[in-house]
Formats: C-alpha cells, sequence, structure tokens
C-alpha cells in the first residue's frame, strides 16, 4: 500500500509518497507567499495552503496505481490560529507562529495570571508564538471577527477539514496552543475561559494516528484518490519529524540544527521542569515529550559568514579549524541574534561575542559560532537531565548537521554518541508513517519507527575534546547572567 505524507511549511507545502516499507518513492513541493501587514506581524491565507497541497497530490500520485493509496498523514507549522466561522469559512488570515504581534497580551497572561497557573493547567508558561495569545489579541483588537468565530483550529487542522469534513486536532499540535491541560491530554477548562472561547468552538481532541476520517466524496474526485482513503489526525511538525526519526520511546533524543534549532527529548511520562524552560508537549507515540527550542542555529552561521564575512562558501571558512583547537577556544558566542526561547524565554538577549584579545583570528570567531549553537542546545538536553530522563545518545539532522566539523563539535560538546539517519524527509515522511500506522500496517507508532527508520552512521565524541568542552560549556554557562539586565537597555 502507499501512504501521502503533508508536510505544511511556513513558506511551502511538501508532500510525499510512501510504500508500506518505508521507501520514499515522490517529492513534490509547492511555495506560497507569507503576508507581513506591520513590523513583525506574519500571517497567510489558509486558502493558499488548500491550492498548494490539492496541486501536489495529483502530481505525487502520477503514474502510481492510485487504487493502492491508503492513508494521508498531515505534519505542519504549530500555534498558528485560524478561525472558521459556522459555514465553515476562514474569518481572517491565519497568525503563525513567528508573528510578533501578542508581546503585551503574552506579559499579561505570564505576570498577571501567572506562570504558575499556567503551568498547572497546561504545563507551559506563555510565549508570543502560541496559541492563547493570539486570541487574545483577536478579542481585544478584532472584536467584530472574534464574535463569528464557530471553530478554532490549527494549520495542519484546516488540511485534514477540507480533506475529510472534520474538525480536528491532535494531542501534539494541541499542546502548543496554551489552551490544553498536556498531562491530563484534554482542553484546560481554565485557559478556555481566560481567552473566551468555549469547548465548542475547540477541534475534537484525537491522537495522532487516529483516522479522524475518509476524502470527502467531492475532494476525492478531484485529487484522483479513491474516497476511502483514512486521513489521520497527524501531528504537530516536531513530532512528526520525530516520528520519521525514531526519537519514541523513553530517553531518545533528536538534534535539530536548521534555522532554529530544536532539541527534542521523548519520555514515557509527563514532566515538566520547575521554570518551565522547556515546552512540555504530548507525543505522536501516545506518550509526552520534552522541546527545547532555539530561535537561531543555522542561522548564526549564516548570518557570519554572508553578512559580516561577506561568503556563501560555508565550507572554506570552517576548513582551517584542526582538531587541537576544538575545546580550546578563548572567544565565545552567545547565538542570540533573534532573542531566545529555551531555556531563557527572554526575547531582549542579544547575539554577543566575548572573550577576543589583540590575537583572536577570523578563524576564532567562526569556530566560536559554531560552538556557541551547540553550548546553547546543551543547555536544553541538561534540562531534561535534571527531569531524571537517561539521554545516552541522539540523532542530529538539519542543513547544519551536514557540516562534519559541526557534527563533531556536537557531539563533544555533548558528550553523546551522534547518530545520523538514512532519510531524512521531516514532518511529512513521519506524517506518512502515522497514516500507516492508522491504516493497520503496523500496529504502532513504535513499531513503524523503529521497523522504517535506518541509522546510516554514528560519530562518537573523543574523551580528551569533551572534557576540555566541559570546561569551556561551564565558562559558557556563566556569560548570560551576566549580561541579561545589560540586554534591555541596549535594545
Amino acid at each position: 500500500m502507499y501512504y501521502i505524507g503533508i508536510d505544511l511549511g511556513t513558506s511551502a507545502v511538501k508532500t510525499l509518497l510512501m510504500d508500506g516499507g518505508g521507501k520514499v518513492l515522490r517529492i513534490v513541493s509547492r511555495e506560497y507567499p507569507i503576508e507581513f501587514p506591520h513590523p513583525g506581524w506574519s500571517q497567510q491565507r489558509p486558502q493558499d495552503w488548500r491550492d498548494a497541497a490539492f496541486a501536489c497530490i495529483p502530481e505525487l500520485i502520477e503514474g502510481f496505481d492510485r487504487t493502492l493509496v491508503a492513508g494521508i498523514g498531515v505534519g505542519g507549522q504549530m500555534h498558528g490560529l485560524v478561525v472558521l466561522d459556522r459555514d465553515d469559512r476562514v474569518v481572517r488570515p491565519a497568525i503563525l507562529w513567528n508573528d510578533g504581534r501578542t508581546a503585551k497580551e503574552t506579559e499579561w497572561l505570564n505576570e498577571v495570571v501567572g506562570k504558575k497557573n499556567l503551568s498547572a493547567w497546561t504545563g507551559n508558561i506563555a510565549f508570543a508564538g502560541f496559541t492563547a495569545p493570539k486570541l487574545l489579541w483577536m478579542k481585544a483588537n478584532e472584536p467584530e471577527l472574534f464574535a463569528k468565530i464557530h471553530k478554532i483550529m490549527l494549520p495542519k487542522d484546516y488540511v485534514v477539514y477540507l480533506l475529510t469534513g472534520v474538525h480536528s486536532t491532535d494531542v501534539s499540535d494541541a499542546s502548543g496552543t496554551l489552551l490544553f491541560d498536556v498531562a491530563r491530554r484534554r482542553w484546560s477548562e481554565p485557559m478556555l475561559e481566560i481567552c473566551g472561547v468555549s469547548r465548542e468552538q475547540m477541534p475534537r481532541l484525537y491522537e495522532s494516528c487516529e483516522a479522524v476520517g475518509t476524502l470527502k466524496p467531492e475532494v476525492a474526485r478531484r485529487l484522483g484518490l479513491p474516497q476511502s482513503v483514512a486521513v489521520c489526525a497527524g501531528a504537530g511538525d516536531n513530532a512528526a519529524a520525530a516520528v520519521g526519526t525514531n526519537t519514541v520511546g523513553e530517553g531518545r533524543c533528536n538534534i535539530s540544527v536548521g534555522t532554529s534549532g530544536t532539541a527534542f527529548v521523548s519520555s514515557e511520562r509527563f514532566r515538566v521542569d520547575d521554570n518551565n524552560a522547556l515546552h512540555a508537549f504530548a507525543h505522536a507515540d501516545g506518550a509526552y515529550h520534552l522541546m527545547g527550542c532555539m530561535l537561531s542555529a543555522a542561522s548564526c552561521n549564516k548570518w557570519w559568514a554572508e553578512n559580516i564575512l561577506r561568503t556563501s562558501d560555508f565550507a572554506a571558512e570552517q576548513a582551517g579549524v584542526t582538531e587541537d583547537m576544538l575545546g580550546r577556544n578563548r572567544v565565545f558566542f552567545l547565538p542570540y541574534l533573534m532573542g531566545e526561547r529555551s531555556p531563557h524565554n527572554d526575547p531582549a538577549a542579544r547575539g554577543t561575542f566575548i572573550g577576543m584579545s589583540m590575537d583572536t583570528s577570523r578563524l576564532d570567531m567562526t569556530l566560536s559560532v559554531l560552538e556557541g549553537v551547540a553550548f546553547g542546545v546543551r543547555d536544553s538536553v541538561e534540562v531534561a537531565k535534571t527531569l531524571g530522563i537517561p539521554v545516552a545518545r541522539s540523532k542530529i539532522c538539519g542543513g547544519g548537521a551536514k557540516s562534519p566539523l559541526w557534527r563533531s563539535i556536537f557531539a563533544n560538546v555533548l558528550n553523546l554518541e551522534l547518530d545520523t539517519i538514512a532519510s531524512e524527509e521531516g514532518p511529512g515522511l513521519g506524517a506518512a508513517m502515522l497514516a500507516a500506522v492508522a491504516c493497520g500496517e503496523y500496529a504502532s507508532v513504535s513499531e513503524v519507527a523503529s521497523r522504517l527508520v535506518r541509522v546510516e552512521g554514528t560519530l562518537k565524541p573523543d574523551p580528551g575534546i569533551a572534557a576540555r568542552y566541559e570546561e569551556r560549556y561551564r565558562e559558557f554557562r556563566g556569560i548570560y547572567p551576566c549580561l541579561k539586565e545589560l540586554f534591555p537597555r541596549i535594545g
């Protein structure tokens, strides 16, 4: 049988066709625009998601026996606010995860409602990207539109609705709304009340691998698929990607070094740290996960090379770094070019070089950028370890992880063995795997992940380099607290 995975990203939708053995047969993508109506605002037209996804699928299955397509899964950008009226028409453009208009509402939630209450009700505190602050903003600034809301959805759930006619969401994506009681896997009544919405306005909750319905007849005809194709609830992009890397089960870890960076640690039971430094979310495997999110990861290296050094040859800039330099650099870089989410939750934090002297070289500074991102990821992994999660090794993926030097730095900074996998297709692959479980080809998410994900290489830390980095990391950790009060003053 065949399974379609849809990755609804911020700039494009990527669809893939996977067979029952996990082989990716074809990938088709379509881009769509982002609107920036005011500085710091970011929104999209859900209709553009529909048009792009519906254009991809016929091309994706062209030449294959479409009667063998059994299921569809969707993974996608989290936290976005999609609101529908009584006729299921989109009320306003979707406010995206990276939209910054809710600073006032986020501060009110954390300081007036209180972080302690938010954590007790949802397992998390408020971040500007989350969905609940967007609802409060809409209630205060667009009351006429707010009054029209009949259903509240997340981006990938709107695509599932278009396919099936069912208003649904899954527990992993719901976890990022600040409207969901993660520990109990249900909507949080106190948060719904605070935001002025009812349970009836929320979509029905499903586990990620549950089928929510089959294709609507008119959609099946349009896409050229059997009406019997099952559509599962899917997952938020990070949880879907974790399924695609077999980051499933107690203590499994995946480090993603993309534009932003994440440390994703799966857990068999609900855990939350005292400072809410990590997001505590439900996982697509039926359990839970902790996630640290850095706002700038590979983008730090891109900024340093392209904006400052005026080069796009990243490999050439790194070529002069020798093994004996690792762990001996006296220059430190704080990777907070866009503020920081995990573990500091400080939008005022800024990128900083410190420790330079007259003999500091261009190479030292290049190395410090790579090291600073690795130190920042380790911050999140260390928080997970304090909760008793046994992180013994990790997967590593993303564009930044394609650099052999950067992979080596990560292995030694984290002092963990790092695995790379054979097929790195992100949320789309994980979504297709969830669909295979929904259709009964695999008994569980754990089974499909363990059987289809293959490790193609492992990088082990060097004991001597890891020991040197241990000392450097302890010095790195002392820098941010010294500068924290300065950052807001320098803007």
